[in-house]
């Protein structure tokens, strides 16, 4: 019998909407359904929660959830840059803002939710905005180009993120909140203030109590005032609450909450059974959710249901766990002891700036919530134990309060996993339990724990260690199948042999002839220890594609250039070139946030022709292909800026130069800020450096991406000498000690004693191995070389660079390439293919 298939609509295509459509191809929903999304913003689904990071990473690709832009499963159809305009119920009906009608017999809202802009009194001038995707951040950074000062309304989640956005972009920032304390549905008043501490150390003013009266200026914001006074400002960002995207629901007569949101039952079911609501914008008995985990569920539960399953929302944990401004926050449970007869217990060190709360019940045997500031190391622990309506939580140990005291004043968080009831939610972003995470260990699967803010993997670890040791079995921590021993393990043993090629490595320590995994890192612990060039007999073979030909392969099959640009410091000539250089060979130019020229579309065999003209201009390369030291951001310091107490762009230009070519387990970003301003964001780097009045402060561990993090205080106010030998001490530690692929913030969290084992070894050389890792840096320093210069000079090098080994220098003819608002690329074989309107090249 031959089933006609189904069309499932989904209105939506944000975090909630893009896990939806995700669920519903893993779960084999697309055999019966053709699924189409409607999204009206102009790109797919990004990472909402780690949206301030799109002001430390160099493309907002690094933030799409679908950086493909598509689904594999050709079942599924993505319609962006459009919105649904009408919905008939009647006939099951969609029509969309381009006049397209499209059936249903399924349809889910997940429309999300917009910024709430309180009605004051000039709240439409220029410089007010919103905080909520990443146009209104582009449009921020681009006001701040002008501003010196900005002014958040609001302390909570979002207005704490906004404030830090500010703060990247080098403004004088306020934060004005209503309530007494920051984040008041999160924290109480001790926490608050503890959280308020920090952020002024960060140069930021906070107001507390105070209502926001009026927005002062006459068509541009100069100022915002409140019923104190008044604030200075050229930008003020509206972060005062969300309210539920429930007009197209409004307007087709389902049924509403009465505060807002789309009632939905058990099942996320509206009161028209082929209508569903999910996310933000439902509010399943009334209450709306505004975060990105209880949208998961409905999800989950919406699939669940269309498969014909039982799948039920009852309800969400709304626990928080993130970093503000730099700054360890968590509240779960039941955080303000509403609970009958519960108990609290707190340890504040106000030095420290750590805050720490436990709610446990009137007996003192469960926990029912807590408060985390300044240090939320335990929350892994501590969440799962939460004792609730339907989950009896874990056995609180006889003295509770070990749980936040420090290590060095009692016994430290104790609870093991091993005694968390299967029940327990060990990542709550994916409401994933114990048992999920161990049924997946026993039949070799995966769970989603962990993929989305990471805060579960120390947790994920432990269980499937503590798992795997119950079953007697042993942890293979191999690099991959052709060697038993780790990169570290690896790393020692080519430095005590001092092998040079792999074919000797593999035949004493491993086995096979190699992989995809290992040939690379190997590749980086040579090029690590020896500083060869990568293209050299020994090595060319265990490149990947980018470090192979030197530039970085993009997604039409050319590649990029990226030239060397100290601290962004250049030459009117030098940019002359550049722009010959692109001109002549018809490449799509751009800035990058890393205060570089990135030059796109070449092809493999121009790569030569272009880097000779660079190189004869005094360039070098970039090493944006490699595991290496890519850039060292720096703002114009001392030399320009008013508030700049230290020469940043000198010391960014030194440390650039004194590190560029350095391969390592992944790459590495560094950053230089002339003040406590911030402008060169350096804590958002691997290494970052901020001036002070005495010297220098050096922080490391940060990194932008999918996960990212803030870099933390190894030593303060270094004069520079002592500066350079600590750097050169951590860079290389790292190098010797990480894990393939591991940035420098997961690495430093692996450390047994995180942070402070770091600074025992570089800082305080507990393990005397100061000198000798200066010695190892001083060798890369005193050996490097420009990669493409000397591949220029050698021509077994340049042989590589062909599209036909019959036909050098011959383009390729089945190439066509894009027009990228108005950057043609000239003199191809075939029609360009125009993906928008053309604007003739040099129009404004």
């Amino acid at each position: 019998m031959t089933h006609l298939r189904k069309t499932l609509v989904v209105v939506g295509h944000g975090m909630v909407g893009h896990r939806l459509v995700q669920a519903a191809v893993e779960r084999g929903l697309t055999e019966t359904y053709d699924v189409v999304v409607v999204g009206e913003e102009p790109r797919p689904a990004y990472d909402r929660v780690a949206l301030t990071s799109f002001f430390s990473v160099e493309s907002a690709d690094e933030l799409s959830l679908l950086p493909e832009g598509r689904y594999d499963d050709p079942r599924v159809r993505l319609v962006l840059g459009t919105s649904v305009t009408g919905l008939d119920r009647e006939t099951r009906k969609v029509v969309l803002s381009d006049g397209e009608v499209i059936g249903y017999d399924a349809l889910v809202l997940a429309t999300g939710a917009a910024p709430f802009v309180p009605p004051i009194e000039g709240r439409d001038q220029d410089g007010c905005f919103v905080y909520r995707t990443i146009e209104d951040l582009e449009a921020i950074r681009e006001a701040s180009a002008t501003a010196t000062r900005g002014v958040v309304i609001g302390g909570g989640l979002l207005g704490l993120e906004a404030a830090n956005a500010l703060v990247q972009l080098g403004l004088e920032t306020h934060v004005v909140e209503m309530a007494p304390r920051l984040m008041p549905v999160q924290l109480d008043q001790a926490a608050g203030s503890t959280l308020v501490r920090h952020i002024e150390k960060l140069g930021v003013t906070v107001h507390t109590g105070a209502a926001t009266t009026g927005i002062l200026g006459d068509g541009r914001v100069t100022g915002l005032e409140t019923a104190d006074g008044t604030i200075e400002a050229e930008i003020v960002v509206f972060s005062a609450g969300i309210r539920p995207r429930d007009q197209l629901a409004r307007d087709c007569g389902l049924d509403v909450a009465e505060r807002g949101g789309v009632l939905v039952d058990e099942q996320c079911r509206t009161s028209d059974e082929h209508v569903f609501a999910v996310g933000e914008c439902a509010a399943p008995g009334g209450t709306m959710y505004g975060l990105v985990a209880p949208g998961y569920a409905m999800a989950e539960v919406v699939v669940d249901v269309l498969l014909a399953g039982p799948g039920t929302f009852t309800g969400a944990d709304m626990s928080t766990k993130l970093k503000l401004l730099g700054v360890d926050v968590a509240s779960f449970g039941d955080a303000f002891a509403a609970t009958e007869g519960s108990l609290e217990l707190v340890f504040a060190d106000a030095v420290a700036g750590i805050y720490k709360k436990l709610v446990v019940s009137e007996d003192g045997t469960r926990l029912l919530g807590g408060i985390l500031v300044g240090d939320a190391s335990a929350y892994g622990i501590l969440r799962p134990m939460v004792a609730t309506g339907t989950n009896p939580g874990i056995a609180l140990p006889a003295n509770p309060e070990d749980l936040i005291l420090p290590a060095s004043r009692g016994a430290g968080t104790t609870a093991g996993v091993v005694g968390m009831p299967d029940e327990a939610v060990v990542c709550s972003c994916n409401n994933v339990c114990k048992g999920d995470v161990l049924a997946a260990a026993a039949d070799d699967a995966t769970t989603r724990a962990g993929s989305t803010c990471g805060s579960c993997k120390p947790m994920v670890k432990a269980l499937i260690e503590d798992f795997y040791a119950a079953q007697g079995r042993v942890v293979d921590k191999g690099l991959c199948e052709h060697f038993s021993l780790t990169r570290q393990e690896l790393f020692d043993l080519v430095a005590v042999h001092g092998y040079r090629r792999f074919d000797d490595i593999v035949e004493a320590h491993g086995k096979g002839r190699g992989c995809d995994v290992c040939k690379p890192a190997i590749a980086s612990i040579l090029a690590s220890q020896f500083n060869g060039h990568v293209l050299d007999h020994e090595t060319t073979a265990l490149q990947d594609t980018n470090d192979a030909f030197l530039a970085n392969i993009q997604r039409n099959g050319t590649y990029s250039v990226v030239p060397r640009i100290p601290g962004g410091e250049i030459t009117p000539e030098k940019l002359i070139v550049i722009g010959e250089v692109a001109r002549d060979f018809g490449l799509y130019t751009k800035i990058t946030g890393g205060q570089r020229i990135d030059l796109f579309g070449a092809r493999m065999e121009e790569l030569p022709a272009i880097w000779q003209r660079l190189v004869d201009a005094g360039f070098e390369s970039g090493h944006a292909y490699g595991k290496a030291l890519r850039t060292v951001k720096s703002c114009v310091g001392s030399t320009w800026c008013r508030y700049g107490v230290q020469d940043s762009v000198g010391l960014a230009i030194a440390l650039e130069l004194r590190y560029r070519g350095l391969r390592s387990p992944h790459k590495l970003k560094g950053g230089v800020s002339g003040c406590a301003r911030e402008c060169a964001e350096a804590r958002g780097k691997d290494f970052g450096v901020i001036a002070t009045e005495k010297g220098w402060n050096l922080y490391v561990g940060g990194n932008g991406g999918a996960t990212p993090a803030h870099a933390r205080l190894l030593a303060g106010d270094l004069d520079t000498e002592t500066l350079l030998r600590y750097l050169d001490r951590f860079l290389m530690y790292y190098i010797r000690t990480a894990d393939r692929l591991q940035r420098t913030a997961p690495w430093i969290d692996s450390l047994e004693g995180g942070l402070d084992r770091v600074r025992e070894v570089v800082v305080e050389d507990s393990l005397g191995l100061g000198a000798e890792l200066e010695d190892a840096m001083a060798r890369h320093v005193g050996s490097y070389f420009d990669e493409w210069k000397a591949t220029l000079e050698d021509p077994e090098k340049i042989a590589r660079f062909v599209s036909f080994v019959n036909a050098p220098g011959v383009p390729d003819p089945n190439i066509t390439f894009s027009t990228e608002r108005g950057q043609i690329k000239p003199e191809t074989s075939a029609e360009p293919v125009v993906l928008g309107p053309t604007i003739p090249v040099g129009a404004p």
